[in-house]
């Protein structure tokens, strides 16, 4: 088993792999999808796709952009765990990334994490924006809704704006070409500052 390097600023091996499958695949407008699995609040498994929307500065957190009205914030609230299923169709890549979900919307205290909220906000289109203005998830459709949603483009983040920040804990990759596969395991050590990142060839 190896050992990937500790330090937050260092790419770890399969961020390399991730990276280098984002690029190949980048003139596939699907390339930047992926699903998100939690576990709801009856124990039953809940899936759905989402946009990637990069990583969190100096980290290997994933970012996601979601509606905090939305059953998966319900379900992150009740057990902060989920796995992400990421397949590259150009290069036969598949990314299962177990770990940690970080809610941070209205209610979040963190001048920080608000900070990160806000530039999540700002970094999407405004028709992504927009999306945060219609009704809420889930309730019947009483009435069509007006499609004629206003925003300004200088406002912050609405109340039901929400960033998920994803903790990678285990990723799993294998690549259908190459007919290979490896593990990545992370640990916390008390004389780390950082997770230390182990891996190892599995069969596929």
């Amino acid at each position: 088993m190896a050992t990937g390097g500790a330090a937050a600023t260092a790419v770890q091996p399969w961020r390399a792999l991730l990276a280098a499958a984002l690029e190949s695949n980048a003139h596939l407008n699907h390339s930047s999808y992926f699903q998100l699995a939690t576990i709801s609040v009856n124990g039953r498994p809940a899936n759905r796709t989402v946009v990637f929307r990069g990583f969190q500065e100096g980290s290997d957190n994933i970012l996601i952009n979601t509606d905090r009205r939305t059953k998966k914030v319900e379900e992150i609230n009740h057990y902060p765990y989920g796995e992400i299923c990421w397949y590259f169709t150009e290069s036969w890549e598949q990314f299962r990334i177990n770990g940690r979900i970080d809610i941070i919307d209205c209610s979040t205290r963190d001048l920080a994490k608000l900070q990160q909220r806000e530039k999540s906000w700002f970094a999407s289109s405004l028709n992504s924006r927009l999306q945060s203005l219609r009704p809420f998830p889930r309730l019947p459709v009483l009435e069509e809704p007006s499609e004629d949603y206003q925003l300004d483009p200088s406002t912050g983040p609405v109340d039901s704006f929400c960033l998920l920040v994803f903790e990678p804990e285990q990723v799993d990759y294998v690549n259908l070409k190459g007919n290979v596969r490896f593990l990545f395991t992370s640990s916390h050590s008390s004389d780390q500052p950082a997770n230390v990142w182990q891996f190892e060839k599995v069969n596929p």
